[in-house]
């Protein structure tokens, strides 16, 4: 059996880089092969390319008119026209046609006065006004492309021109995936009856063959291996000994105990880099195995994504001899702050909208397994691994992943949690499919502070005054003295508590959250369900510290819910759609107003007025009323 592994010696990024291109002599690695012209865009020269034809090949017409011997115009004026005799000392040509014998000039049709067999010129013209000459594009012989260029669609015009119908080409680099892992299941063998507990759909190598088409490669994806130590190093020695460039394995490249990768690239061949201080990616295995390039690949797909983007997209850069345009950067500000770890270097995906002077980036799940996080980003923020993270005030480089426009076309909403922003942001693509809602779920006091700070267009509240019973306007008073704001509802929603399918523990209330044989999982801090349980706790003249699991925070409803339903909580409270959506129990607390406070300067914004229609529309009020537990009869009114 294979010894496991742990990181004791990981690369920095740079490191681990350097190492593995450093390994590998690329020149000449590909070989070539012919390709029509017709058929070689984005491929890579091989060599130079030289026309064969001149472009154009004789001297045309640039413009409609009349070719002409230029000295014949010479002294024409308005005040002393010239008359020229057709098909004798001038001649009609359009755009393009070869000028006749004797001629070097066109005059423009829109110069001229017609007359029967004679024009009329006010002015005159020079030689080779108005003319393409021989070779004036490509002249015969002449450099068209160089060595190691990716063609263009221009590029096939050019070359056609040129008279060349075949261009000599690098081979495309083809990468061998090989995916590992007793739970993995491939697409075509999922029953329609969905997966068993401890399954995994094999996804990550798909993602990374469209990755690889991207970059110009052939992907060879290669059947599932299961772990088994003998196996997975016969498969790997069979890719390295095949036609592959690159050999890529997913998964099996961790510290586990079935983790068999690293072993079997030491038996193989050289392990050059176990472990890199990125995150995510950390599992990374960098080797050496008959001479080729094999990549361990971490089995989380933002792990597999990020490890992949670092070293095998710059192998087939090296192996092509060409340079991929790196991502724009852009200076953002945190919508909150971003705590990392010390000593490793992290990737984080953010989504990024500009408020103000001001472009604002929403970090999304950090998990290397969440693959929605690769779907939704506008770009990713690189922490350096000297530092323990960014300050919500502290300006940084985030790199683009969508066009500026999209950057500009979105509306950033930071505060509460509520299901309906989901539904809002999807019928606001129906109604204009070039805007975006970014959301970042801080809490109801989260969000007024958003606004205040001017990082956010709205913020989501459902702070509830118990002196008042008013919802959000006290807050509202006190904590944004100084900035104006529309108050607009969004739903009633109902609030309760979660628990799992049929209530096997009999919670009937809040009181319940002091027995001993009960866990809850609560929200964070300033957030308005917090709020609104640490209300329900003081009438009853309960202390929190008794409560088991009252220290346990989530951000989101759905979060809360995903606690109760795998067991890691028997209760939370939240609302009553993110029971439904899992099939959980739900106990009704209380009935609140979550409101949408919008900085009154964004108010006559055209994203604004157009998210307000969606909210106000028929089937936005519809779609609410479905997912269940809320109450529309407000949606939409203006309440300050």
């Amino acid at each position: 059996m294979p010894k496991r592994h742990v990181y004791l010696h990981m690369k920095s990024l740079e490191e681990a880089q350097g190492l593995f291109f450093s390994a590998f002599n690329f020149d000449g690695y590909l070989k070539t092969e012919t390709v029509p012209t017709t058929e070689a865009l984005n491929r890579v020269t091989a060599k130079p390319i030289f026309a064969r034809f001149s472009s154009p090949a004789f001297h045309c017409a640039a413009m409609d008119g009349y070719a002409v011997d230029a000295r014949l115009t010479f002294g024409a004026s308005l005040e002393r026209p010239k008359e020229l005799l057709v098909n004798k000392e001038v001649f009609a040509v359009n755009t393009g046609y070869p000028l006749p014998e004797n001629t070097n000039a066109v005059i423009m049709i829109e110069d001229v006065v017609e007359d029967k067999d004679r024009i009329i010129i006010r002015k005159a013209v020079y030689p080779w006004q108005n003319v393409r000459k021989v070779g004036e594009d490509i002249v015969a012989t002449e450099l068209v492309l160089p060595p190691c260029h990716c063609v263009t669609p221009y590029d096939i015009g050019a070359l056609l021109e040129g008279g060349i119908f075949e261009i000599e080409v690098k081979q495309r680099p083809k990468v061998v995936i090989i995916p590992t892992g007793n739970e993995i299941v491939p697409i075509e063998k999922v029953p329609p009856q969905g997966l068993k507990k401890g399954e995994v759909v094999e996804s990550n190598s798909w993602m990374l063959r469209a990755l690889l088409a991207q970059y110009g490669a052939i992907c060879e994806k290669w059947p599932v291996v299961p772990d088994d130590y003998d196996l997975i190093k016969q498969t790997i020695l069979k890719a390295a000994s095949s036609d592959a460039h690159i050999v890529v394995i997913l998964a099996g490249s961790s510290a586990g105990s079935k983790d068999y990768t690293a072993s079997a690239l030491e038996e193989l061949g050289e392990v050059l880099v176990h472990g890199v201080s990125i995150m995510p990616g950390k599992p990374t295995i960098l080797a050496k195995v008959n001479h080729k390039p094999v990549i361990g690949n971490p089995g989380y797909p933002v792990s597999a994504a990020i490890s992949f983007e670092q070293f095998v997209r710059p192998l087939i850069s090296k192996m092509l001899g060409i340079v991929f345009e790196n991502p724009r950067k852009v200076k953002v500000f945190p919508a909150r702050p971003l705590p990392s770890k010390l000593g490793i270097e992290e990737f984080l995906r953010v989504k990024l909208g500009r408020v103000g002077d001001k472009i604002v980036a929403t970090p999304l799940p950090r998990a290397a397994g969440a693959i929605t996080t690769l779907t939704k980003a506008h770009g990713v923020i690189r922490i350096p691994k000297q530092s323990e993270g960014i300050n919500e005030d502290e300006e940084v480089e985030a790199e683009l992943l969508v066009p500026e426009e999209e950057i500009l076309n979105t509306i950033v909403i930071i505060g509460s949690h509520d299901l309906t922003i989901d539904l809002l942001a999807s019928e606001l693509k129906k109604k204009s499919p070039f805007l975006n809602i970014s959301a970042s779920n801080v809490g109801s006091l989260g969000g007024l502070m958003a606004i205040k700070k001017g990082k956010a267009h709205l913020a989501g509240s459902h702070l509830f005054d118990p002196e008042t019973g008013v919802y959000n306007l006290t807050y509202i008073d006190r904590y944004l003295k100084d900035v104006s704001v529309k108050v607009v509802n969004l739903v009633i929603r109902h609030q309760g508590l979660i628990v799992p399918k049929g209530n096997p523990k009999g919670i009937k209330g809040i009181r319940d959250l002091t027995r001993s044989d009960i866990t809850m999982v609560n929200r964070q801090q300033g957030a308005g369900t917090r709020i609104l349980l640490d209300y329900k706790l003081k009438q009853l003249g309960i202390n929190p510290e008794i409560i088991n699991g009252y220290e346990h925070e989530e951000f989101s409803h759905m979060a809360v819910a995903v606690d109760v339903l795998s067991g890691r909580a028997d209760v939370g409270l939240g609302i009553y759609a993110a029971a439904r959506a899992l099939g959980l129990d739900f106990i009704p607390i209380a009935v609140e107003e979550y409101d949408l406070i919008i900085a009154e300067r964004f108010w006559e914004d055209s994203k604004i007025e157009t998210i307000l229609e969606v909210i106000n529309s028929k089937a936005f009020k519809e779609k609410v009323l479905e997912m269940g537990g809320y109450d529309v009869s407000k949606t939409g009114t203006i309440k300050r």
